[in-house]
This record gives structure tokens, sequence and C-alpha cells, in this order.
């Protein structure tokens, strides 16, 4: 079991925004996730993995997979407030799911560094 959150790679913003960002994505898929795989991946130590994409557009094609394969999911919209325009597209958290599923999404995406 795991969760990945899959970050844009072309925002201007500062780390803390990232984590905040990656927090959001987290959270919101989390929340929309069946409980008995919740369940079990608490149990397995709640694996995370920040994945990047380029841009929006790359963003978007991964969104559209995951919701097809019906895995739990979260596109963060950033609400304005200080370093982007409102409604900014900033990442896609998925899962908790099977790692299996979520790999055949997100196994050609880099780690965020």
């Amino acid at each position: 079991m795991k969760q990945v959150i899959v970050m844009r790679g072309d925002l201007p913003i500062s780390r803390g925004k990232f984590a905040a960002q990656a927090c959001h994505g987290s959270l919101g898929a989390y929340k929309r996730a069946d409980k008995s795989k919740i369940i079990k991946w608490e149990r397995e130590a709640e694996k995370k993995v920040v994945l990047k994409v380029k841009d929006q557009e790359e963003l978007y094609q991964i969104f559209e997979l995951v919701k097809s394969a019906g895995i739990p999911h979260y596109l963060v919209r950033d609400a304005g407030h200080t370093e982007l325009p409102p409604s900014t597209v900033t990442c896609l958290g998925i899962g908790p799911d099977d790692d299996e599923k979520i790999d055949k999404i997100t196994s050609e995406l880099k780690l965020l560094k």
C-alpha cells in the first residue's frame, strides 16, 4: 500500500509552498479512500512517495488515468493567498491504494528532489 503525491515541476514556488501543497494532496486523497484501504495502509507504515511531472498538461494526463482506474485521488487548486494566482493546479494526491495499481500509472515519473 502506498500514497503518491505528484507535483508540477514548472511552478516557481518555495519549498514551503511545495510542502503545503503536497500535504493538501495527501489529505484530500486520504479522505476519499475506502476505509478498508486506509486501515491497511496505516498498518503498513503509511508509505508516501512524492513525484514530479514537467507541467500541468502532464499532471492532467496522470489525473485522467488515476480517475479511470478508480483510485482515490485529489487534484489540488491553490487558493491564491500567497505565491500563486487563485485556482492554480499544483499537484495530485493519489491513494492510498495497492502499490501495483498506482505503479501502473506512476512508475515512469521521477522523484521530486
